[in-house]
Order: structure tokens, then C-alpha cells, then sequence
């Protein structure tokens, strides 16, 4: 049996083209059910070995940070054997879950090298980002945090070309902007849930524009747009959430029926994309947002189970019937926006 990671092997090494591996998927699609581009197929682990080397490679990182934690910058040395680890196991390998470990460890690496240079809080930071009480001193070392991400990451990017690797530098570049904006200028941090907001919308319009170049989802490019659709959902939902006063124990029946309805939007949105990660995204949320309702009407214990049971059977029938669902919201939908959304 042939893995996606075979196939991607296969045009790298120059035995099939793009081309010809895309006809190949869409082949096997046909034969299936459901299209494959309907299936959002993400590419995590192409076969147990992928568990057993991210295991080895944990223990590892793990251990060589502990060790080098008296040079105060243990960050760098976790980045750098990131690094070249991936040389083998993503460049030559082309091992799936382990890319993305490796990749994410890399990016941590390079932000906490980051932190630890700079000399700023990273708790306070993420505390005042997201609507706490804090102060983060202002510093013009702030402006190299953002820049050197982005640096950082691109350079990953253009070496090895893992998918996730766009959204964690957006989620490190967004966390260091923000930080930088609210520790430079005090007066923005009472808008902080609006930039965050502004910030989720961003990078949900870049994984639109990674999803409009791949319509048929038979490339690496709707990889790239399901890590940037996951990362945006929260950062989307948790804002709106703060102002509703959901997430600091203001809640209300009415502020309930809210999160609900954004829920809601948010459902229609996944259709129209076809992004099943921005409603995974957002129930931790909406599950938040309804048991801080529950629990100052007393009713927490009963209703909380009630309510995983009607959204579970909700989501449930959702993935049974997203096909129809799906083609009956895109037949209310103007034309226009239907020849850049992905078929039904």
C-alpha cells in the first residue's frame, strides 16, 4: 500500500511529476465515497514508525534542554538539533509526524532563544494579550521579536517545506507583534481582544488564499491552509468570547445564546470552506462559554453532560450529511464566491 508521503517522495525524487501524482489522488478519489478534496485528508502519520521516532525524538529534546538549561539558553540548543534532526528525518525521510514535531520544536526553540535575549516576561505577555491584568514593560528589544521569527521560520520553510511551518511562525510572529504593539504603547492595551480578533481574521483570510490556490485539494498547499484554518478559529473565537464576557465568570443566558449563534456562524463558515478544524477550534469554547451559564444557574452537573451529548450528536450528523449540507448552502451562495470555494 502506497502513503501520501510515498507519492510526495516519488516527485521529489523526479520518478513522477506534480501532475501525474495529482492524477493518481484523484484516481483513488473517484473510487471512494466522498471526493477526497471532501475528506480535508491531512497528512500526520504515514505508519507506526512516525509514533515510535516522535517518541525517541521527545526523550531526546527533552533531555538535551534539561542539560543545557545552566547555559541559560537551552531554547537555542533544542532549535539547533531541530534542525538536524530534520535534515534526516523530514529532507531524506520525509516521516510526517515527526516533521511536524520537529518543526514545532525548532519554532519554540527560536521564540523562547528569543525571550530569553530579549529579557522579557512571556507569561506577563501572555497574560495581557489575552485580557488579564499585567504589565509588560516597554522595550525597543520588542521590535526584533516579531522579525527574527519570521526569519527564522522562512528560513525552515524554504529548507524543508512542512506544512504546519506557516501557521506556528504566524502563531509565534502574531504573539511577539502583539506583545511588542501593547508593551510599546499602553494606550492599545485596552483594544488587545479586537487586535487579537483582527490578528484570527488575517490568518484565516491567508489560509483562504492557500485554499483558492489548491480548489481540489490534491497538494501540499491545503496542508498548509488546514494549520493556518485551525490556528485562526481561536484566535477568531476567543476575542468575541472575552467580550461577551464569557471567560471571566459574566455569564448569562443571553451571552450563552450568543456564543451559540457565533457558534452557528462559524458552522456556516466551515461549509462554505469546507474546513471541519474551525469547528473543532471553537468547541472548546463554546463548551466553556455554556458550562460558566450552567454553573451560575446551579445547573452544571446534568446540564454540562446534556450539552456534550446534543453538540456530539450534533457534529456527528453534521460529518454524516456534510456532502448535502454542504451543497445546499453553496446553492444559496453567489456565483462568484462559489468559482474560488472548493467543489462540492
Amino acid at each position: 500500500m502506497y502513503s501520501e508521503s510515498d507519492l510526495d517522495a516519488a516527485v521529489a525524487a523526479g520518478k513522477l511529476s506534480a501532475e501525474e501524482a495529482g492524477k493518481f489522488r484523484a484516481f483513488i478519489a473517484t473510487q471512494k465515497a466522498a471526493p477526497d478534496a471532501d475528506e480535508e485528508f491531512v497528512r500526520l502519520v504515514s505508519g507506526f514508525n512516525d509514533i515510535f521516532v516522535s517518541i525517541a525524538i521527545i526523550l531526546v529534546l527533552t533531555a538535551l534542554g534539561v542539560l543545557t538549561s545552566p547555559t541559560g539558553s537551552p531554547g537555542l540548543f533544542v532549535a539547533a538539533a531541530s534542525w538536524g534532526l530534520a535534515e534526516y528525518f523530514t529532507r531524506k525521510r520525509r516521516m510526517a509526524l515527526p516533521s511536524i514535531l520537529l518543526l514545532l520544536t525548532y519554532v519554540s526553540g527560536v521564540a523562547v532563544t528569543l525571550v530569553w535575549v530579549i529579557g522579557f516576561n512571556i507569561a506577563t505577555a501572555w497574560a495581557l494579550i489575552f485580557g488579564h491584568a499585567a504589565t509588560l514593560p516597554g522595550s525597543a528589544a520588542l521590535l526584533l521579536g516579531p522579525l527574527l521569527i519570521a526569519a527564522a521560520t522562512y528560513a525552515h520553510w524554504r529548507r524543508f517545506h512542512v506544512p504546519i511551518t506557516i501557521a506556528a511562525g504566524a502563531g509565534w510572529f502574531i504573539f511577539f507583534g502583539l506583545a511588542m504593539l501593547l508593551g510599546l504603547i499602553p494606550a492599545l492595551r485596552p483594544a488587545a481582544p479586537a487586535l487579537l480578533l483582527a490578528s484570527g481574521l488575517a490568518v484565516f483570510a491567508l489560509g483562504l488564499r492557500w485554499d483558492m490556490a489548491d480548489r481540489t485539494r490534491i497538494t501540499r498547499r491545503t496542508d498548509v491552509a488546514f494549520w493556518l484554518h485551525l490556528l485562526a478559529a481561536p484566535l477568531i473565537v476567543h476575542p468575541l468570547f472575552h467580550l461577551l464576557g464569557l471567560l471571566h465568570g459574566n455569564a448569562s443566558p443571553a451571552s450563552a445564546l450568543a456564543a451559540i449563534a457565533i457558534y452557528l456562524g462559524l458552522g456556516l463558515v466551515a461549509l462554505l470552506v469546507d474546513r471541519r478544524a474551525l469547528l473543532v477550534s471553537g468547541l472548546f469554547y463554546l463548551f466553556s462559554a455554556l458550562s460558566a451559564v450552567l454553573q451560575a444557574t446551579g445547573m452544571l452537573g446534568h446540564g454540562l453532560a446534556m450539552t456534550a451529548l446534543v453538540a456530539g450528536a450534533a457534529l456527528l450528523l453534521l460529518s454524516a450529511f456534510w456532502h448535502k449540507t454542504r451543497h445546499a448552502v453553496l446553492a444559496f451562495a453567489p456565483a462568484a464566491l462559489r468559482q474560488i470555494l472548493p467543489p462540492a
